[in-house]
């Protein structure tokens, strides 16, 4: 039998692991993020100290900012070579951008049959 030590390297932080003190960290994070939605959502809309029209772009911002949290802590892209990162988010960018182009483009439409 032959006696091979097998020895694997990382490179410093290519890997980097959720510790319980990130992960405390980024749930605070979102949380404090869910609990800005809700006072606008639940106080400043309602009461009047808030548009609905400046509220609804607050809300996607929010919740774009939760969104990279959630894919870039949880689901470990953080962590990943840029060119994976990449494939990921830049299909993911212009769905939403067809998104809002098509719903523009919807309004048109519904405009033109009154």
């Amino acid at each position: 039998m032959s006696t091979e030590s097998h020895e694997v390297h990382h490179e410093e932080g290519e890997h980097q692991s959720m510790t319980k003190g990130r992960i405390i960290k980024v749930a605070l994070i979102l949380s404090a993020i869910t609990a800005v939605e809700f006072i606008i959502a639940l106080i400043l809309v309602p009461h009047g100290y808030l548009n609905i029209k400046y509220a609804n772009p607050v809300y996607i911002v929010l919740t774009l900012f939760k969104a990279f949290y959630i894919v870039a802590y949880f689901m470990h892209l953080k962590f990943e070579k840029m060119g994976l990162a990449l494939a990921i988010i830049v299909p993911i960018l212009f769905i939403i951008g067809l998104i809002l182009v098509l719903t523009n483009e919807s309004h048109h439409w519904i405009d033109l049959r009154m």
